[in-house]
């Protein structure tokens, strides 16, 4: 059998991904939650023995890390790269067909709205980034993904093809709901290409700042045992006068 001389080694994390197990360990995740193993049995369904192993598995793979808070450990991703992984291979999955109601409601909720790590995805997400766009806040793309360009960004990927930046006016639009430049040395501006829309949407400092804003003014509200936000009532009126969304597009499907 040839070995990986030269090559990345993918089979390793491969392997820990695909584990039905394991996988519900690390979706549960996706949302830059900390959780404890208990927590975490529950969701995936597994006694807490069971899960004592799989969670050592992807401590020593390098999926997970894990801190301690007094008696309690709680796990989280290792990295953003863990859970733009995890999207990616969403990208390659059959298209989901529901098998249940509760199923196809819980997979309508994530495509409206989501976390994608520590940011804002889904069709929520886009449409942020097309009003932004509109409003010149944000300049350097339109927000499409164009996958006939050479070397392309991929589907679920960190995008590398566009350089956005937020202009002067861009930081006073973000200002009036409470976003100011933040101090970091993490890049402010960055972009994935959203893997259910199939278009731009905002990462980076201003990303995250965005999404925990949101949260904090209850424009969104996290579900409890999913990465789907739920659009809340103040959200839907404030959205609309702050970037001109119409409320009934946001459960819309996007337009092309």
């Amino acid at each position: 059998m040839r070995d990986f001389a030269g090559d990345a080694n993918f089979v390793d994390p491969a392997a820990l991904i695909g584990d039905k197990t394991r996988a519900r360990i690390l979706l549960s995740l996706l949302d830059k939650r900390a959780l404890p193993m208990s927590m975490l049995a529950s969701e995936a369904g597994v006694a807490l023995s069971t899960m004592s192993s799989h969670l050592g598995q992807l401590l020593d793979g390098g999926m997970l890390t894990v801190r301690r808070e007094g008696r309690h450990r709680y796990y989280s991703l290792a990295s953003p790269e863990v859970a733009r992984a995890i999207e990616s291979l969403a990208q390659l999955a059959s298209p989901f067909k529901p098998n249940s109601l509760r199923s196809g409601t819980r997979a309508r909720a994530l495509r409206v709205a989501r976390t994608c790590y520590d940011h804002l995805a889904g069709h929520l997400g886009v449409l942020i980034m097309r009003g932004l766009i509109a409003k010149g806040a944000v300049v350097g793309g339109d927000g499409t993904h164009r996958p006939e360009r050479p070397g392309a960004d991929r589907l679920a990927a960190c995008g590398r093809d566009i350089a956005y930046e937020v202009t002067a006016q861009g930081w006073r639009l973000l200002g009036s709901i409470g976003v100011f430049r933040p101090r970091t040395d993490r890049p402010l501006v960055r972009y994935c290409v959203d893997w259910t829309e199939q278009r731009h949407h905002l990462s980076g400092a201003v990303g995250a700042a965005l999404l925990e804003r949101f949260i904090s003014q209850e424009w969104v509200q996290r579900a409890p045992e999913s990465r789907a936000l739920k659009i809340l009532p103040a959200g839907e009126a404030d959205l609309h006068s702050w970037l001109d969304i119409d409320p009934q597009k946001l459960h819309a499907d996007l337009a092309a």
